[in-house]
């Protein structure tokens, strides 16, 4: 289990930019998500076979980069436990909801 981390403004901040050119993630589909927000549009808007290529038995390609390129361990975990594109949409929102909270 992770480590509990305090979610403070800066960290918030740093959560919810966009990520460097090269860490951007690639989806098979051809679409490119560059931050949470749009990770979590992504995933509400992708089809389900688009998310199994990347969510299943064998690899977990969302929650490698939210854990290594965001650094949201926490979050990594939970899209790894997601089993349904829906389901991992709602855990992203929920985190966004959360950081967005701590810039309010």
């Amino acid at each position: 289990m992770p480590k509990a981390t305090r979610i403070t403004r800066d960290l918030a901040l740093k959560r919810l930019a966009n990520v460097s050119p090269e860490k951007k993630f690639w989806c098979c589909d051809g679409k490119v998500f560059q931050n949470l927000k749009e990770l979590g549009t992504g995933l509400e808007a992708m089809s389900d076979d688009v998310f199994r290529y990347h969510s299943n038995q064998d690899k977990s390609d969302f929650a490698n980069w939210v854990r290594d390129v965001i650094g949201d361990e926490a979050l990594a975990l939970r899209l790894s436990l997601s089993p349904t594109r829906t389901e991992a949409a709602q855990k992203v929102t929920q985190r966004l909801i959360l950081y967005e909270g701590k810039l309010a």
